[in-house]
Protein backbone atom coordinates (compact mmCIF):
# COMPACT_ATOMS: atom_id res chain seq x y z
CA UNK A 1 0.00 0.00 0.00
CA UNK A 2 1.10 3.60 -0.59
CA UNK A 3 0.96 4.31 3.12
CA UNK A 4 3.91 1.97 3.79
CA UNK A 5 6.16 3.88 1.36
CA UNK A 6 5.38 7.26 2.93
CA UNK A 7 8.40 7.83 5.13
CA UNK A 8 11.43 10.08 5.41
CA UNK A 9 11.81 12.75 2.74
CA UNK A 10 8.95 11.31 0.68
CA UNK A 11 6.60 11.96 3.59
CA UNK A 12 8.03 15.46 4.07
CA UNK A 13 7.49 16.22 0.35
CA UNK A 14 3.95 14.84 0.48
CA UNK A 15 3.09 16.89 3.58
CA UNK A 16 4.56 19.99 1.89
CA UNK A 17 2.45 19.52 -1.27
CA UNK A 18 -0.71 18.95 0.78
CA UNK A 19 0.04 22.04 2.87
CA UNK A 20 0.65 24.25 -0.15
CA UNK A 21 -2.72 23.40 -1.69
CA UNK A 22 -1.53 24.67 -5.10
CA UNK A 23 0.52 23.32 -7.99
CA UNK A 24 4.21 23.12 -7.07
CA UNK A 25 7.37 22.65 -9.09
CA UNK A 26 10.52 20.81 -8.16
CA UNK A 27 12.31 23.97 -7.01
CA UNK A 28 9.35 24.93 -4.80
CA UNK A 29 9.51 21.50 -3.19
CA UNK A 30 13.29 21.64 -2.87
CA UNK A 31 13.08 24.91 -0.93
CA UNK A 32 9.89 24.14 1.00
CA UNK A 33 10.93 20.65 2.07
CA UNK A 34 14.58 21.65 2.67
CA UNK A 35 15.98 19.16 0.18
CA UNK A 36 19.53 19.26 -1.18
CA UNK A 37 18.75 19.63 -4.91
CA UNK A 38 15.94 19.82 -7.46
CA UNK A 39 16.79 16.28 -8.62
CA UNK A 40 16.14 14.92 -5.10
CA UNK A 41 12.83 16.78 -5.01
CA UNK A 42 11.97 15.46 -8.47
CA UNK A 43 12.71 11.87 -7.44
CA UNK A 44 10.33 12.12 -4.46
CA UNK A 45 7.65 13.83 -6.54
CA UNK A 46 7.89 11.04 -9.14
CA UNK A 47 7.63 8.44 -6.38
CA UNK A 48 4.47 10.13 -5.04
CA UNK A 49 3.07 10.30 -8.57
CA UNK A 50 3.74 6.57 -9.07
CA UNK A 51 1.95 5.91 -5.78
CA UNK A 52 -1.11 7.74 -7.15
CA UNK A 53 -1.00 10.54 -4.59
CA UNK A 54 0.15 13.35 -6.92
CA UNK A 55 -0.32 14.13 -10.58
CA UNK A 56 1.33 16.49 -13.06
CA UNK A 57 -0.67 19.29 -14.57
CA UNK A 58 -0.22 20.64 -18.11
CA UNK A 59 2.54 23.02 -16.90
CA UNK A 60 4.59 20.17 -15.45
CA UNK A 61 3.81 21.11 -11.85
CA UNK A 62 2.57 18.61 -9.30
CA UNK A 63 -0.83 18.78 -7.64
CA UNK A 64 -2.50 16.68 -4.97
CA UNK A 65 -4.51 13.82 -6.42
CA UNK A 66 -5.36 11.97 -3.21
CA UNK A 67 -4.98 12.79 0.46
CA UNK A 68 -4.20 9.54 2.21
CA UNK A 69 -3.82 8.49 5.81
CA UNK A 70 -0.30 8.32 7.18
CA UNK A 71 0.62 5.73 9.78
CA UNK A 72 0.92 7.25 13.25
CA UNK A 73 -0.41 10.63 12.10
CA UNK A 74 -3.70 12.47 11.73
CA UNK A 75 -4.54 15.18 9.22
CA UNK A 76 -5.80 18.33 10.93
CA UNK A 77 -6.79 20.50 7.99
CA UNK A 78 -3.63 20.72 5.87
CA UNK A 79 -1.32 19.82 8.75
CA UNK A 80 0.04 16.38 9.52
CA UNK A 81 -0.01 15.92 13.31
CA UNK A 82 1.52 12.92 15.10
CA UNK A 83 -1.05 10.86 16.96
CA UNK A 84 1.23 11.04 20.01
CA UNK A 85 0.30 14.73 20.35
CA UNK A 86 -3.34 13.78 20.91
CA UNK A 87 -2.30 11.29 23.57
CA UNK A 88 -0.32 14.04 25.29
CA UNK A 89 -3.41 16.28 25.29
CA UNK A 90 -5.36 13.54 27.07
CA UNK A 91 -2.68 13.34 29.76
CA UNK A 92 -2.48 17.14 30.01
CA UNK A 93 -6.21 17.16 30.85
CA UNK A 94 -5.86 14.33 33.38
CA UNK A 95 -2.82 16.00 34.97
CA UNK A 96 -4.66 19.32 35.22
CA UNK A 97 -7.62 17.65 36.93
CA UNK A 98 -5.35 15.85 39.39
CA UNK A 99 -3.47 19.05 40.24
CA UNK A 100 -6.81 20.84 40.74
CA UNK A 101 -7.88 18.14 43.21
CA UNK A 102 -4.59 18.50 45.10
CA UNK A 103 -5.03 22.29 45.23
CA UNK A 104 -8.62 21.88 46.43
CA UNK A 105 -7.37 19.71 49.27
CA UNK A 106 -5.38 22.72 50.53
CA UNK A 107 -8.62 24.70 50.96
CA UNK A 108 -11.03 21.96 51.95
CA UNK A 109 -9.95 20.28 55.19
CA UNK A 110 -12.27 17.30 54.66
CA UNK A 111 -10.60 16.44 51.31
CA UNK A 112 -7.66 14.23 52.20
CA UNK A 113 -5.14 13.29 49.54
CA UNK A 114 -3.42 9.93 49.95
CA UNK A 115 0.18 9.29 48.96
CA UNK A 116 -0.94 6.94 46.18
CA UNK A 117 -2.85 9.83 44.54
CA UNK A 118 0.30 11.96 44.57
CA UNK A 119 2.20 9.06 42.98
CA UNK A 120 -0.52 8.76 40.33
CA UNK A 121 -0.28 12.50 39.62
CA UNK A 122 3.48 12.20 39.18
CA UNK A 123 3.06 9.27 36.76
CA UNK A 124 0.41 11.17 34.80
CA UNK A 125 2.75 14.17 34.57
CA UNK A 126 5.57 11.95 33.35
CA UNK A 127 3.35 10.31 30.72
CA UNK A 128 2.17 13.75 29.60
CA UNK A 129 5.76 14.94 29.13
CA UNK A 130 6.91 11.78 27.34
CA UNK A 131 4.04 11.78 24.86
CA UNK A 132 4.41 15.53 24.27
CA UNK A 133 8.16 15.46 23.62
CA UNK A 134 7.97 12.33 21.46
CA UNK A 135 5.16 13.99 19.48
CA UNK A 136 7.28 17.13 19.02
CA UNK A 137 10.23 15.06 17.79
CA UNK A 138 8.03 13.19 15.32
CA UNK A 139 6.46 16.46 14.16
CA UNK A 140 9.91 17.92 13.44
CA UNK A 141 10.72 14.91 11.25
CA UNK A 142 7.62 15.41 9.12
CA UNK A 143 7.29 19.20 9.04
CA UNK A 144 8.82 21.45 6.47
Amino acid sequence: MANEQLAGNTLVVYAYVVGENRPVGTRDVMRGANLSSPSVAHRHLQKLEAMGLLEKNECGEYILKEKTGVSGHVWVGKNLVPRLMFYSFFFIGAFGAEVAIILLSCFLPWLVIETSFLFLTGMTGLAMLLFFFEGILLRRKTST
